[in-house]
């Protein structure tokens, strides 16, 4: 070709004074032969443009036009844009060429300045399709919608290219089937009604819109089913868009019904069938449909290969999933890039999610192209792990960052108790230019609900109720479990009431706050409510119900919740299951019945079990059965200061003063350190924290000087000091006095000292809170005349004119 065009050239240049058309002629012949996506096709263009220049020929439109779509689909707009803006006399053509280019580039903005630029009388069908197309293209729905109205007041004419176009636009945005029918009607009336592709595109904007929560799906679905069975032609593309549309909706028997009914099964609408029984928690489904593609012969693709190694990783599968991969490399000798991406990325998540994040990270390193969805992946496998470090380490290293790498990291820091840098984190997102999804507000506010940040939190909702993501699962979830731990049930309770939509998280999340709170009967109110509202309880109901019942004392409600769960649910109870029905009977004195369940078992009892057990003989003074546990304990977790702890206290109930120091003294030689008992409020945006006899505070000593006044206040009112709860051989006024420290009495004086007169003050403490602590904040609630909450390790105690929510009962 290259020979060809020098050829032409020459000729070219001496006819180019004798015939000024035979000159055109042969550059327009000349330019027909490139082909605008060959490299070399390209240069010949540029050299038959330049030799234009050179020779001072003016072409005219049609040639001008031709180098300008050769330009645009060699991807040289910069070119392309040079000889448009030189071009004397724009034609439509020109116009409409660099109007689709734009939008072929995704900037839809540069398209449109062309064609705002277009006078009216210029415009064609053809110009505005192209705009029209080029919203679309770019998920912008609701002008491509604004320019199809213009289009017709104008009285420009849409052809069935128009409606494929704007019938893909409202795809995007449609969310009431009033819309769609309004289109319909246009269609109806266009006489384009029976062209497939705008069928397609018709049903393709009744099955998107019938997943919008303000639609009714079926009428929506009837529709589509409706314009499907009256095509006359089916092409691929509408047997895979019905069939999609059943399966995004969930009737996945319906979508079987339409497979079955296919004569030539098209391996798309295989992938339809396969993903959406994937995505339904339909494993067993899926697995025996990606067996009959096997045994069909169907050629498996990528999509294949993603959908069943999805459904291994959910369903824990690892071995089979295993089996996928030693299949793939035995098959694909030279799989293609995007096959090899996509199916690359799927294992990296099938290895994490069955505990190998070591294998997923040889996946990963031996990739030989990675996306932002293996960077979330692997990120997402090192948080699911509890591996900060090198979670952060990703984090750091990544060049790109989306929304779901920005939620990953904030919600894996809180979850992993790393409150205050998932806050740090998410201000830094929002430095960076990055606006909040709700996923990541979730992520966000339960870091507040890990530093236990009231206000924080608080300022949270607000912007998520002025973004508009207040009626978000996700972010409602979290609000709940936020204001919960930060002591404010009652917002839990209206942020639960006013969602939109709950599922079982939201269930869970409230039952659990109420049980935390000591409203033990309204949780299990509550967990009747979710049964008739016919929500299937999971393991972390059960889990919620139990904690409830145990700290209420429903002894018996708790054993015949835990009794139903394999009996009605078909949930097989774990060792935390088992764990709480130990302390249910644990703190209600029944350690015969305690025993039984720890001895008929299914499995041997770990750690979790034998510190109900040890907890409860604390609570009950059971020495016997409390050293026995204990002993067990020293064997599993060696390290755990815990167990010491609460051994070394029944043995000073007891007096047993020499038990005491040999405990003590096997906590020395092991290297166990004891975890510092430290108490903290939240008071105008700053957090105060205060340790065991504290010295460091700066107004500590007006604290300690304050509650020298409230304790004779307190006396007044029959407040006693119980020294018991001095855990040390000592004077008796020298136990008064260690009382007198605890951190937790240290927070609520200062809070009363600090906050505003009427507010309730909410301390938080990382152990459980002392007896005596917990007899003195009933009389301090009654002297003061204000409500005190208190979280411990275990759970929420609201103090109130002389009374416990706990009923004495923890």
């Amino acid at each position: 070709m290259n020979n060809a065009a020098t050829t032409s050239l020459y000729l070219s240049a001496n006819l180019c004074k004798k015939d000024i058309r035979a000159v055109a002629n042969r550059y327009a012949a000349q330019l027909q032969l490139c082909c605008p996506h060959n490299p070399t096709s390209y240069s010949i263009a540029c050299r038959v443009h330049a030799h234009m220049i050179t020779c001072g020929f003016e072409p005219r439109g049609h040639i001008l036009n031709r180098l300008l779509d050769i330009y645009c689909k060699s991807s040289n707009l910069v070119y392309a844009r040079h000889l448009f803006d030189k071009i004397p006399e724009l034609d439509i053509v020109a116009r409409t060429t660099m109007i689709s280019a734009y939008s072929a580039i995704g900037n839809p903005c540069l398209a449109w300045e062309i064609f705002s630029r277009t006078p009216l009388k210029v415009r064609d069908t053809v110009c505005y399709n192209a705009m029209i197309t080029s919203y679309s293209h770019n998920n912008d729905g609701h002008p491509a919608i604004e320019l199809f109205r213009n289009m017709k007041r104008d009285n420009f004419q849409p052809d069935e290219f128009t409606f494929t176009s704007v019938l893909a636009a409202l795809a995007l945005i449609a969310d009431q089937e009033i819309q769609c029918q309004q289109l319909h009607c246009a269609v109806v009336k266009s006489g384009t009604g029976s062209i497939t592709s705008v069928v397609n595109a018709l049903i393709s904007v009744y099955v998107k819109c019938a997943s919008s929560p303000l639609a009714c799906s079926s009428s929506l679905m009837a529709n589509a089913r409706k314009l499907f069975d009256e095509m006359c032609v089916k092409d691929e593309l509408s047997w895979t868009t019905i069939i999609t549309g059943y399966v995004r909706n969930g009737d996945l028997v319906t979508a079987r019904e339409v497979f079955d009914g296919m004569k030539e099964k098209l391996v798309v609408a295989w992938n339809a069938m396969l993903s959406g029984y994937v995505h339904n928690g339909f494993v067993p489904e899926a697995l025996e449909m990606f067996r009959r593609m096997y045994l069909s012969g169907i050629k498996l693709d990528e999509f294949t290969y993603t959908s069943v190694l999805s459904a291994c990783a959910n369903a824990g599968l690892f071995l089979l999933g295993k089996q996928v991969h030693a299949y793939i490399l035995r098959t694909e000798e030279k799989p293609v890039r995007d096959f090899s991406l996509s199916v690359n990325n799927a294992l990296i998540t099938l290895y994490w999610k069955c505990g190998r994040v070591d294998e997923a990270q040889k996946i990963f390193d031996n990739m030989p192209i990675r996306d932002l969805v293996s960077w979330n992946a692997i990120l997402s496998a090192y948080v699911s792990e509890g591996k900060i470090n090198e979670a952060r380490s990703f984090f750091n290293e990544m060049k790109e960052r989306n929304h779901l790498t920005w939620t990953v990291m904030i919600s894996g820091l809180a979850q992993n108790g790393f409150g205050e840098e998932g806050l740090k984190l998410f201000n830094q997102m929002k430095l960076e230019g990055l606006k909040p999804c709700d996923y990541i507000f979730a992520g966000a506010i339960t870091s507040c609900a890990v530093l236990a940040a009231l206000e924080h939190g608080c300022q949270l909702h607000s912007q998520l109720v002025k973004l508009g993501f207040d009626s978000s699962l996700s972010a409602g979830n979290a609000l709940i479990t936020m204001y919960a731990r930060c002591g404010v049930v009652e917002a839990a309770r209206c942020v639960f009431l006013t969602m939109p939509y709950v599922d079982s998280v939201s269930w869970n999340a409230m039952i659990a706050a109420l049980g935390q709170h000591g409203h033990g009967a309204q949780a299990i109110e509550l967990y009747e409510q979710m049964l008739k509202e016919e929500i299937i309880p999971d393991r972390i109901t059960f889990l919620t119900v139990l904690s409830a019942c145990s700290h209420a004392g429903l002894v018996e409600q708790g054993c015949n919740y835990f009794d139903s769960m394999e009996g009605k649910y078909g949930i097989i109870p774990g060792e935390d299951h088992y764990a709480r029905l130990v302390d249910l009977l644990c703190r209600a004195g029944k350690f015969s019945k305690a025993t039984n369940v720890i001895q008929t078992m299914p499995f041997e009892p770990g750690a979790p079990i034998w510190e109900a057990l040890l907890a409860g003989c604390r609570l009950h003074g059971n020495m016997d059965l409390g050293i026995e546990a204990a002993e067990k304990l020293f064997d599993v977790m060696p390290q755990h200061d815990g167990t010491y702890i609460l051994l070394s206290n029944m043995y000073a109930n007891s007096g047993r003063w020499d038990d005491v120091a040999r405990v003590r003294k096997l906590m020395r030689d092991r290297g166990v350190k004891k975890e510092p008992g430290c108490s903290w409020i939240e008071v105008g945006s700053k957090v105060h924290v205060f340790l065991v006899d504290d010295t460091v505070h700066p107004e500590v000593q007006s604290v300690y000087n304050y509650l020298e006044e409230l304790g004779l206040k307190m006396r007044e009112l029959g407040y006693v000091p119980d020294t018991k709860y001095v855990l040390h051989d000592m004077e008796y006024e020298q136990k008064e006095y260690v009382l007198s420290t605890h951190s937790e009495k240290l927070a609520v004086a200062f809070g009363l000292m600090k906050l505003p007169l009427g507010a309730t003050v909410r301390v938080f403490k990382n152990l459980r809170i002392c007896g005596d602590c917990h007899n003195a904040f009933k009389f301090m609630s009654k002297v003061v005349e204000r409500k005190i909450v208190v979280r411990d390790g275990k759970r929420f105690h609201h103090f109130s004119n002389g009374e416990c929510s706990c009923g004495n009962y923890w």
